[in-house]
């Protein structure tokens, strides 16, 4: 029981390290400057 516990907060942690360095990486190569989205709900302008 005690083993299986480790193991679930073992897991865990990995988890976030891979989401944590996935949300790293897209944030610097994300474009730099001006975003342009034109959808349904009209224009949007995002500086970055």
């Amino acid at each position: 029981m005690r083993q299986n516990v480790l193991y679930l907060v073992i897991g865990a942690l990995v988890v976030v390290v891979i989401a944590l360095g996935i949300y790293i990486y897209r944030e610097h190569t994300r474009p730099k400057g001006v975003e342009l989205k034109i959808d349904d709900k009209g224009i949007s302008i995002q500086q970055n």
